[in-house]
């Protein structure tokens, strides 16, 4: 097991060798194996990929995010230019119907609100404006409006876990309630946390995923 000095280099070392990520703007504090990031970064994208760089480091038990996204000058935009961007994103990048999703644009906030039928299509917005030029973060409040019954869905979301080889899938405990899934339990990295989400999502009915797994070293 990493000591926090450890687990700190390894953050940092993380941050600089991610690309998209300028390192020295971002400052990391490390306390009981939670993970601080703090400081001042160009665009909501570099805010994104620091995080997801965390996320890989072994030994990393829970991220507390205080960075602040400071556009410089040849990044801003005004709200309305931002708006028409995320219009443009959604129509060209994802499969949702044009009034599938609406957007409200404030000080470079982006919050986007509509009915999908899926997880994937929910996670497809955001990603078509998380890289936009102008953007400062967003709200992501676009509900799933699923035609399918929930019945079996516990059993489809144990299933998939087993079929993605988690090693710990039986420490994973599935709480449905209505169209709603909790996760509980641990496992042994970052990636398989992502994974059992992922299952939870991409099965049919399920319209919100709170994940309560703990990443245990």
């Amino acid at each position: 097991m990493k000591n926090d000095t450890q687990l700190k280099n390894d953050v940092v070392s993380e941050l600089e060798w991610e690309p998209s990520v300028n390192a020295d703007q971002i400052g990391v504090e490390v306390k009981n194996g939670i993970v601080t990031l703090a400081g001042h970064v160009d665009s909501y994208a570099e805010k994104w990929n620091a995080e997801k760089a965390v996320e890989r480091v072994s030994g990393v038990r829970a991220l507390a995010v205080e960075m602040d996204v400071t556009l410089p000058g040849l990044s801003k935009r005004s709200d309305t230019d931002v708006a028409r961007s995320v219009e443009s994103a959604l129509q060209w990048t994802t499969y949702l119907n044009k009034d599938a999703v609406q957007v409200v644009v404030e000080n470079g906030w982006v919050t986007l609100s509509g009915k999908v039928e899926w997880g994937y299509q929910r996670q497809a917005a955001s990603s078509a404006v998380r890289y936009l030029m102008g953007v400062k973060g967003i709200t992501d409040n676009i509900d799933i409006q699923s035609k399918v019954s929930v019945a079996g869905v516990k059993a489809d979301i144990e299933s998939a876990l087993k079929r993605r080889a988690i090693v710990d899938a039986q420490k994973i405990s599935v709480d449905v309630n209505g169209a709603d899934v909790t996760l509980g339990g641990s496992v042994n990295t970052w990636t398989e946390r992502d994974l059992a989400r992922q299952s939870a999502w991409n099965t049919a009915g399920v319209k919100n995923v709170v994940n309560n797994i703990v990443v245990s070293w």
